[in-house]
């Protein structure tokens, strides 16, 4: 088996799929939208959309870009030790790391791209079908699935082959490569908290101004922050989630590179050497061949069903890929430390990431779907207010965390049991083998949230608003069952990430009651906690101007509220972006200074317990503020269903102040934790050799 070509060929074909679903979404003419002035009002209102996407991403990567020639330089620096071996470390993983990010930056570029652009066509084809609809905002979400992952197997295996090839030591380049997976994550810093930050305070006042205080439906375009609510939309669960979830796979895969090229019998097979990245690249075909079977009726009353049956068609048939190509590729037995590990223990931590994947994400559409009992609760607490409504909200996030957890601490306990901290990285990667699929339904959530939009704001008749809404009520729950499955994966990656950290320090065991190991566990334990502050407090801040702003222009714009003026929509994205990017610092500063600071103070052994303190807190945070925060959003459609006295009853006024608690929740502070957890690992694993010699160095100065 030529595992280099199959990988090559996987990544290709995932490439060729999003410039084929690229090519149908762009084929829907505007044209077939109905009536000359319904046409232009699409353009209107869909180049505003894409414009402040546009101008979005624009101002941001400004940041990016200078940002990582700054940190590459800071990398270059920092492990630059020709005395040390002949190998120039900090060229290559800085080299490693401006490729990370530029093609993570990519990713997110085009998935922005294309979804502002499906978004507009979903809504024309709600005119024709429902169906017709939902397969132009599916295919608008496969663009990204597929182009994320083929786009980072080309780039993680071509860096791979030419590192191995530069350096002719497996295991030092694999060190190397772990610069790539820091890129991916760097990016994802930007995306995820400040899109996060961006989406929130354009949605929250939108929503206090517009439905609260002056009772104008959601999306209603006299709001002048309702442009900027979807432009948020597309910033924090396209970009970001794309980000995130590209760091996730890079990092994972680099973990398993890292821990693999140590074992014996692995660092001198290719074919087994490749085995992390070979697992992901068979899910390609697995997943072209699930999302060619995503079709529904014009009849349907639900895409809910749909969209589940493809997470779990996925995961049935990559655990038939996943069986082949170990036995294919994997060597019968190979010796990690002092453990021997065989390819059925191998198989099995995969086997146990995939599947404890989809529970998460079952678990996570329990939690937070209205079709279940928890978030009707929710529902029924609104009747007696926005207090009790709150405190239910919070019940459900705690609660639905304890079955994930248990998950990730089952998948964690037989994967290291039978495969050592080998088996731990390959478990993150098994969950993350079917990401194709997941970010696919994940990005279709705000396109057909935009559709919705559009439709509402163009008017259109209640017919076609009853379409998108049914699109949209799917996309709610794929999304909360995204950030769902994006927590576990991140949780297992930092995991991985932690495992190679110890690998390359040199560490075998860390000693609990060790004064200094058990003091980084605590610093470590209040960093999630502390980084959730910052990034609520950055949203309200960031609301604050979008309240005062919406409150200014109907106050000041003649004729505003009753629909005869235009409002500025383009000052209320500038608002958006500017404060996203200036409060989304001091969580930047905290998740990247953390670890080098502690590290080199402390050593490594207490930046250890950090690292794992930070995790086991950060994982629990994560999960019940993502899905507190969706279960208050589908208590409020739920009740704008018609339950408890529906729409402008006090009952919804209730939920929507849950709602709008709940909107940093589940889209900036909840998915942000990911990166807190995985970034933290990947830093501490590419700059271990500096902080390690600091450390050392400090103590001699010291006199230690």
């Amino acid at each position: 088996m030529n595992a280099v070509v199959v990988i090559y060929a996987c990544a290709l074909l995932a490439v060729i799929t999003a410039m084929v679903f690229a090519i149908r979404v762009r084929s829907v003419s505007l044209e077939s939208g109905g009536t000359t002035e319904e046409v232009a009002r699409f353009k209107e209102i869909s180049d505003a959309i894409a414009d402040g996407a546009m101008a979005f991403l624009k101002q941001e990567y400004a940041y990016v870009t200078i940002f990582a020639a700054v940190f590459a330089a800071v990398i270059y620096a920092a492990l630059d030790n020709p005395g040390t071996t002949d190998i120039n470390e900090g060229a290559y993983s800085a080299a490693a790391f401006l490729i990370g990010a530029f093609i993570s930056s990519v990713c997110a570029f085009l998935g922005m791209k294309i979804a502002t652009i499906g978004n507009v066509r979903t809504t024309v084809m709600a005119r024709k079908s429902l169906s017709a609809a939902f397969r132009v905002a599916f295919q608008s979400g496969a663009v990204m699935g597929f182009g994320l992952v083929g786009l980072a197997l080309l780039g993680m295996l071509t860096l791979v082959l030419a590192f191995t090839d530069m350096i002719g030591n497996f295991h030092l380049a694999m060190e190397m490569v772990a610069g790539f997976g820091l890129g991916g994550s760097t990016v994802a810093l930007f995306g995820r908290v400040g899109g996060g930050i961006f989406t929130k305070a354009a949605d929250v006042g939108a929503d206090l101004v517009g439905k609260l205080e002056l009772g104008i439906p959601e999306d209603d375009p006299r709001n002048p922050a309702v442009i900027a609510d979807n432009v948020g939309d597309n910033v924090g669960d396209i970009a970001g989630m794309g980000a995130d979830l590209f760091g996730s796979c890079a990092e994972a895969t680099c973990a398993a590179l890292v821990i693999g090229a140590t074992a014996a019998g692995i660092a001198e097979n290719e074919t087994a050497r490749l085995y992390p990245i070979l697992i992901t690249a068979v899910g390609i075909p697995v997943c072209l061949i699930t999302a060619l079977l995503a079709q529904i009726k014009d009849n349907a009353t639900s895409v809910e069903p749909v969209l589940k049956r493809q997470l779990l068609l996925s995961t049935i048939l990559m655990t038939v890929a996943i069986i082949g190509v170990t036995n294919v590729a994997m060597v019968d037995s190979f010796t990690l430390g002092s453990m021997i590990v065989t390819r059925n223990g191998v198989l099995t931590s995969v086997l146990a990431g995939l599947w404890s994947g989809l529970l998460i994400g079952y678990i996570t559409e329990y939690y937070t779907s209205h079709s279940y009992g928890p978030v009707r609760r929710v529902a029924d607490a609104s009747k007696t207010g926005a207090a009790t409504n709150i405190i239910y909200g919070l019940s459900l996030g705690y609660e639905s965390a304890v079955i994930p957890v248990l998950a990730l601490a089952v998948t964690t306990y037989f994967s290291w049991t039978l495969a050592g901290m080998y088996g731990i990285a390959l478990a993150a990667i098994g969950m993350i083998s079917t990401i194709a699929i997941g970010l696919t339904i994940d990005a279709y959530g705000p396109v057909s949230d935009n559709a919705g939009g559009i439709a509402e704001m163009a008017h259109l008749g209640p017919e076609i608003r009853k379409r998108t809404d049914i699109l949209d009520a799917a996309g709610n729950t794929t999304a909360a069952i995204g950030k769902g499955f994006a927590i576990g994966s991140a949780v297992l990656t930092a995991l991985a990430l932690f495992a190679a950290f110890l690998t390359r320090s040199g560490i075998d065991s860390l000693n609990l009651l060790s004064p200094k190991v058990f003091a980084g566990l605590l610093v470590g334990g209040v960093l999630p906690f502390l980084f959730t502050a910052q990034t609520m407090l950055a949203v309200g801040t960031a609301a604050f101007g979008m309240i005062e702003e919406v409150r200014r222009q109907f106050k000041t714009i003649p004729g505003l509220l009753e629909g005869k003026a235009k409002p500025d929509y383009k000052r209320c994205v500038a608002i958006s972006t500017n404060a996203a990017l200036r409060q989304m610092i001091p969580p930047a500063i905290l998740v990247l200074g953390s670890p080098l600071l502690f590290g080199v103070l402390f050593g490594i052994e207490a930046l250890a317990g950090m690292l794992a303190g930070s995790l086991v807190t950060g994982v629990v945070m994560a999960l019940s503020a993502s899905n507190s925060g969706g279960g208050w959003d589908n208590a409020k459609k739920y009740i704008e269903s018609g339950a408890h006295g529906g729409k402008g009853s006090d009952t919804h006024k209730a939920a929507v102040v849950g709602d709008t608690v709940g909107d940093p929740f589940k889209d900036t502070s909840g998915p942000s934790l990911n990166i807190l957890m995985k970034l933290m690992a990947i830093l501490s694993l590419v700059f271990a050799p500096f902080i390690k010699s600091a450390h050392d160095t400090l103590v001699m100065w010291l006199g230690m």
